[in-house]
């Protein structure tokens, strides 16, 4: 007689649900790169930047292709035809979307700059609304766009409230992700953030040349901020005073979309 022995199926199970949450994370790292990539990506270069082999890319790839999450032009990878329709349905459908959107157009109207709110993912932040002002930008900044945390106002905002160990964290994430040199230290970035006690951001030519920003954090009652509204306007159409004095109307936006979206999963 047989005897199969209950800890060890248990065991081959979670060691089989083990590999695929690897396999997912994998994919989900891969995809995530090709959304950073501002043109197609070769195989080689894909399995580099995330630390693959060729094989291993190459399969993640080939499955993200099956569900249409990414295309291939010749012997180049990009983002597929599939983020659409999800796209769309968040933009149309997010709570935090959904209430940012008239706030924004008052903001745009009331102080004539550009209003723009962001949230955090990892170590990077997304524009998710932006309402334009009086003055266009000197550059296309499209919805979804990662962007770093270590430069302008909208990403240094939301690092104010981190402790050491986690602008430990930011830094080596920014590294990796190519948006800082690698001899960027916490130091470097703890100088480019607001002092104690400074609710707002400010930044000039960083991520952007001509181009000022000023930024505050959305108030989270759960943990530290992870959205930021900011006033961004080319340098030839404001002074660092006139953003500066949208500081107030920024903090009452913020506020404002705060108390809408309380009691939400934000």
């Amino acid at each position: 007689m047989t005897v199969t022995s209950t800890h060890s199926s248990g065991s081959v199970e979670a060691g089989a649900k083990s590999a695929n949450m690897r396999s997912l994370s994998r994919a989900m790292e891969v995809f995530a790169e090709l959304q950073r990539a501002d043109r197609p990506q070769r195989l080689s270069d894909l399995a580099r930047t995330c630390g693959m082999s060729l094989p291993t890319t190459l399969r993640i790839l080939r499955v993200l292709q099956d569900f249409g999450m990414v295309g291939q032009t010749d012997k180049s990878y990009r983002i597929g035809p599939a983020v659409l329709p999800a796209a769309r349905s968040y933009l149309e459908n997010d709570p935090l979307v959904v209430a940012a959107r008239p706030i924004l157009q008052q903001v745009a109207a009331q102080t004539g700059l550009t209003a723009s709110l962001y949230t955090r993912l990892g170590f990077e932040r997304i524009l998710i609304a932006r309402v334009d002002g009086e003055a266009p930008l000197r550059y296309d900044l499209p919805l979804g766009k990662r962007l770093p945390l270590t430069v302008g106002a909208a990403g240094k905002i939301l690092l104010a409230a981190l402790s050491e160990e986690e602008l430990q964290q930011a830094v080596a994430a920014a590294v990796a992700a190519g948006h800082e040199t690698p001899d960027f230290t916490a130091g470097e970035l703890r100088a480019r953030l607001p002092d104690s006690g400074t609710d707002y951001s400010y930044s000039a030519d960083e991520r952007a040349t001509g181009v000022l920003s000023v930024a505050v954090a959305v108030p989270n009652r759960a943990g530290n901020p992870t959205e930021s509204i900011s006033l961004t306007s080319p340098v030839e159409a404001a002074t660092e005073e006139r953003l500066k004095s949208g500081v107030p109307e920024l903090r009452r936006a913020a506020a404002r979309l705060s108390e809408l979206l309380e009691g939400s999963v934000y």
